[in-house]
């Protein structure tokens, strides 16, 4: 099996747009095996198959009712605003106020190719819609405004540093 790791900002994979996934193989399970060892290590509530280098369309959440796993997903539906503080496991200690829908309908395949389409409302709607957005290359911070992006350019600026000493 194949190493994973947690990416970290600025990895220039974060800002790529994940591609469909074709086929639903050992690979795929492998993948969701590891990004669910890797959620659950760092006590996270969702991982995208980007963040851990995989630029593939899949997403798991966990917001204490069980492990969503979700291949292509696509959100058909959406519905109401909310504005909440968000984190992210690939910018620690970062955390911006992000206003997504409150209710969502989303549809896509589970681990055995089976379509499934889900209403999602409250946490693990926002979950899923920040997961989403990793595999549209956006990030937490694209929805900072000005007073959070200074408030934040120390900690990226640290996650830069750290990021060009490990590529040395």
């Amino acid at each position: 099996m194949a190493r994973f790791n947690l990416v970290l900002y600025p990895d220039a994979v974060l800002r790529q747009q994940a591609e469909e996934v074709q086929n639903i193989d050992g690979k795929v399970h492998d993948l969701v095996k590891a990004m669910q060892e890797i959620m659950y290590k760092y006590r996270g509530i969702g991982l995208a198959a980007p963040q851990v280098g995989y630029l593939q369309r899949i997403i798991i959440a966990d917001t204490g009712d069980g492990l969503l796993t979700l291949i292509n997903p696509e959100i058909v539906q959406k519905e109401g605003k909310e504005r909440n503080e968000e984190g992210c496991l690939s910018l620690p200690d970062i955390h911006v106020n992000v206003t997504r829908n409150a209710e969502i309908l989303v549809r896509g395949l589970d681990l055995n190719g089976k379509q499934r389409e889900l209403e999602l409302m409250g946490l693990m709607a926002r979950v899923v819609q920040h997961e989403i957005d990793h595999l549209n290359g956006r990030l937490i911070i694209d929805y900072a405004n000005t007073v959070e992006r200074l408030k934040m350019a120390e900690q990226l600026e640290k996650l830069e540093k750290r990021f060009k000493f490990k590529a040395l």
